[in-house]
This record gives structure tokens, C-alpha cells and sequence, in this order.
């Protein structure tokens, strides 16, 4: 039996590496191309939405967006998701309407071909360097300017514990949505370490799990000041956590239901 379960993961593993790499091999040739005028960004940005939508239906895993409000085209957010996986990016690429701006990470850029989109097409931020954190958060206060929204991930990096219990939260995005007096619209993914844990812990290990994102309210920052980011960082905590913990509760009750119903000699204890 445990010969089987390893081999039906690999294969699965295999199945989701094919769909995620033959995709973006296929377009690649397209995304150089148009890199090259800032004017044609717009258009990769599509690509990587399209590719990104090609390979998670492909996956075959039940996916659900719960959108908790009416998105206007016309206004620009600041979008603050829960950081459990690398399928994160896709997930809110796949799902967000518009011309997306991500701050991520320096080490994307570095990424065999992806790095090179990646790099020029979002911003990069190396946090244990001061230039690098002021020099995307330049970026990211101009790409509000320009009519794009922003998702930032207010943890920074995968915690250990993620999909369970949240790190605490950067002030960056809190800050750029005050300064900008930009709406903050906290999202919530919480199967996406199930599905693919953090690569740098694990490794590549995929598990067929369903997915889901919630997109919750947005929080309205007009009239704020920088007096009232701790109060704003704590109430995007509170509901992202709050989401996280309801949804866990819910996956060991379903699996504490299924032992009792499928354990044998149950009935009249």
C-alpha cells in the first residue's frame, strides 16, 4: 500500500511539473519578446495569467475563489495575502483581475528563465538590505501611481508554521496603502501548503489537495495616518488568522468525523 501511495504521488508530482514547465517553455519565446517596451508589460503580465490558469486547471484539484465584495475596476488596492507556498504568485495571478504589480523576493530573479520576467515585469526586494527595502518601496508607492494595483505579502517569507499560524506582519504595505490612502484587501489561501509545502524545507513534494482563496473586504484607509498603521496591520492579522484557524478547525473535524465513522465496533459506546 505505501508503495502505490509513493508511486502515485511521483506520478501525480510528475503530471503537475509537466503542466507547470511546458506552458511557460512554449510562451517564454513571446514574454522576451515583448519585455523589451515597458508599454508591452502589460501583455506578459496576461501571459504568465493565462499560463498560470492553463496549469492550475490542469492540476485537477478543486479550486475556489470566495470574493467578500464587489472589485471596481477603477480603484487601486493594496492586496495582502498569507505567504504558505510557492503557488501562492500563480494563485493570485490566476485570480486577480487587472495589471498586477508583486514585490517579492530577490532570489525570483534568479530563477532559470522565470528570474528574467519575473525581475523586470515586478519588483525584487532583498530584506536584509536597507537599499534594496527603500528602493522597492519607491517602486511600489510609484506603481500605485500608475493605476496598478499591489500584492504584498506582509509575513515576508514562508514561515514553518504557515497555513496555521501567521508571522508577524512587515509595515510596509500597511504604510504605502496609508501614505496613498489606497484601500487594503486582506486574501486568504489556506490549503496551498497542503498542496505544495515550501520547496526550501521539503522539496519538490506535490499532494493533490483542494484550494481555495478568499478575498476578503477592503479595509478603507482614507483619513488615516501613519498613527494608525499598528491598529490597521493588527485588524489585517486578525482577519487573515481568523480565516486560517476557522478553516483548520473545519479539516480536523471533517477528519475526526471520518475515524469515528469508519472505525469499526463505533456504534452504542
Amino acid at each position: 500500500m505505501k508503495v502505490l501511495k509513493y508511486l502515485s504521488q511521483r506520478i501525480y508530482t510528475t503530471w503537475c511539473c509537466t503542466w507547470f514547465i511546458a506552458p511557460f517553455v512554449v510562451t517564454y519565446p513571446f514574454q522576451v519578446l515583448l519585455l523589451r517596451k515597458q508599454q508591452w508589460h502589460r501583455h506578459v503580465h496576461n501571459i504568465n495569467r493565462l499560463w498560470s490558469v492553463i496549469f492550475l486547471r490542469m492540476f485537477l484539484t478543486p479550486l475556489q475563489v470566495e470574493w467578500r465584495f464587489k472589485l471596481d475596476p477603477k480603484q487601486r488596492y493594496v492586496y495582502t495575502p498569507n505567504h504558505s507556498s510557492y503557488l501562492d504568485i500563480p494563485m493570485m495571478l490566476r485570480s486577480i483581475p487587472g495589471f498586477l504589480n508583486f514585490v517579492g523576493k530577490s532570489s525570483l530573479a534568479k530563477v532559470p528563465l522565470w528570474g528574467k520576467v519575473y525581475g523586470t515585469l515586478y519588483i525584487c526586494v532583498d530584506r536584509n538590505s536597507a537599499m534594496s527595502s527603500a528602493k522597492s518601496y519607491i517602486q511600489s508607492k510609484k506603481t500605485l501611481d500608475e493605476g496598478r494595483s499591489l500584492v504584498i505579502f506582509p509575513e515576508g517569507t514562508i514561515p514553518p508554521t504557515a497555513g496555521e499560524q501567521l508571522l508577524e506582519f512587515k509595515d510596509g504595505p500597511f504604510r504605502i496603502a496609508i501614505e496613498k490612502q489606497v484601500p487594503v484587501v486582506p486574501v486568504t489561501m489556506p490549503y496551498n501548503q497542503h498542496f505544495m509545502p515550501d520547496v526550501e524545507e521539503v522539496g519538490l513534494k506535490i499532494r493533490r489537495h483542494p484550494l481555495k482563496m478568499i478575498v476578503h473586504e477592503p479595509i478603507a484607509t482614507e483619513g488615516m495616518t501613519l498613527k494608525d498603521l499598528p491598529a490597521l496591520k493588527e485588524q489585517v492579522f486578525h482577519i487573515i488568522q481568523q480565516e486560517l484557524t476557522k478553516h483548520n478547525y473545519k479539516d480536523v473535524n471533517r477528519y475526526s468525523n471520518h475515524q469515528k465513522v469508519s472505525a469499526p465496533g463505533q456504534a452504542g459506546v
